[in-house]
């Protein structure tokens, strides 16, 4: 059982993947965002959540990049 929901740490070869998966959606996002802007008028609360849910992506995967990064101890 090596998914991201139990109790051992996952690997990083689950990270990465989990990592991709994260980035193709922000990605897709992205270009939703940019084609609902080109054609006014948009839907602002639509754009607002589009923005929110990118933004919590961003999160996301900055947490799982910052679990593949080693502790340095000093």
């Amino acid at each position: 059982m090596n998914d991201l929901t139990s109790s051992d740490p996952p690997d990083a070869e689950t990270i990465k993947a989990k990592l991709e998966v994260l980035k193709s959606e922000h990605r897709d996002l992205d270009e939703v965002i940019d084609r609902l802007i080109e054609k006014p008028p948009f839907d602002q609360l639509q754009l607002q959540r589009l923005k929110k849910r990118k933004l919590g992506l961003k999160d996301q995967i900055l947490k799982l990049e910052s679990q593949l990064i080693p502790d340095i101890i000093a």
